[in-house]
């Protein structure tokens, strides 16, 4: 099949939009100014030369039409479909963002965009402490109604989707919908597709760049009433998110951490410059107020889905340098100065009694990890 094929089914105002929007030089902005001022995006397609001229910039063409084709084609392969603003289950809480992505590619059950959604965001190396807390808000909010988003990255992410898995979850990526990231997250990015909503505004394919994960961010915060922070550093990607969430006007609430430890130092910050401070799920539905009250309860799903078939693409990836990180390493990022319980730490690494009995004795010796009485570990001073 050539470039020059009909799409069979597909709609031309929706390929002419992906058109426009992969064009040289427009941006989102560019893109909604475009569509006003010409009405359609064929329309605008066309003028685009002309525009361009008059900008001083030569020899400008559009996106080939070809190009969108195949984007269009690979998405409908990978079983995503194209959303655009005019569609009926568009996200509305996204329009009122002032970048609000144009289209986006939907991956699984786009019934979940209708409903009020809750944020839920932080450290990608998360304390078991961290991860837990991750788990418990995700899996209350779930409860209460809410559709849990977040952006697939391991630690908190990871942990709050799983969770939400039963109620209603939303993963945004940072690359093409059909790539995950990082690659440990492979079989839970199937289970998101199969039983929850993978969101991407970046072309089908997309390896993510450090400059699409704030824009991903942007998106999280958009679909959200609120974005919930459990751990993050000053000064990282979690924070973006958190301020994004504040500029578009939604809440923002965090968890308290131990002033100690480093992965607390962003949400103490966002706590003591305003945000609400989170020790249950009980403090978000307070700080919502008549918002909460008005969602609906979830609909009835599997408590345990069956875990669809990973990729065999997917699969080597998430054999990767991530799953073998060595256990030493592991426990450490894991323990955090606020004291855990030893077999809280056993569950939490999928290990036997046996085999990190020798890993903690040399932490010990080494003084990273301090034992505490009652069978409690904690970081060393």
């Amino acid at each position: 099949m050539t470039a020059a094929t009909p799409l069979p089914g597909a709609e031309d105002d929706r390929l002419d939009r992906l058109r426009l929007l992969r064009s040289r030089r427009v941006g989102v902005a560019t893109f909604f100014r475009l569509l006003r001022e010409h009405g359609t995006a064929r329309e605008a397609l066309r003028a685009l030369p002309a525009i361009a001229r008059a900008a001083g910039v030569r020899d400008y063409a559009p996106c080939p039409e070809g190009v969108a084709a195949a984007e269009y084609r690979a998405g409908l392969a990978c079983g995503a479909r194209l959303l655009v603003r005019d569609d009926p289950d568009w996200p509305a809480a996204l329009s009122t963002l002032p970048d609000a992505p144009p289209l986006l590619w939907a991956l699984g059950d786009t019934g979940l965009l209708a409903r009020p959604a809750l944020a839920v965001v932080g450290a990608r190396n998360a304390s078991s402490l961290g991860l837990r807390m991750a788990r418990h808000l995700a899996a209350e909010l779930g409860g209460a109604g809410f559709v849990v988003v977040s952006g697939l990255a391991r630690g908190v992410d990871a942990a709050a989707h799983r969770a939400a898995l039963p109620t209603g979850t939303i993963a945004v990526m940072a690359g093409g919908v059909d790539h995950v990231y990082p690659p440990e997250n492979a079989g839970l990015a199937a289970e998101i597709a199969a039983h929850g909503l993978r969101l991407s505004e970046n072309p089908v394919g997309l390896v993510p760049g450090a400059r699409h994960f704030p824009a991903r961010n942007r998106i999280v915060a958009g679909l959200s009433l609120g974005v919930v922070v459990v751990e993050a550093a000053d000064r990282s990607g979690t924070l973006i998110t958190a301020r994004q969430a504040a500029e578009a006007g939604r809440e923002v609430l965090a968890v308290p951490g131990h002033p100690m430890d480093p992965r607390a130092a962003g949400c103490n910050a966002l706590i003591r410059d305003g945000a609400t401070l989170v020790r249950s799920a009980a403090d978000i539905l307070e700080a919502l107020g008549p918002q909460a009250a008005a969602a609906p309860a979830p609909a009835p799903r599997p408590a345990s889905p069956p875990a669809p078939a990973v990729p065999q693409r997917e699969r080597s990836a998430a054999s990767g340098p991530a799953a073998a990180a060595p256990l030493r390493e592991r426990v450490l990022e894991r323990l955090s100065p606020a004291p855990l319980a030893e077999d809280q730490l056993i569950r939490d690494l999928g290990l036997t009694p046996q085999a990190l009995a020798p890993v903690l004795a040399e932490l010990e010796l080494d003084g990273a990890v301090q034992r505490q009485p009652g069978g409690l570990l904690a970081l060393g001073s």
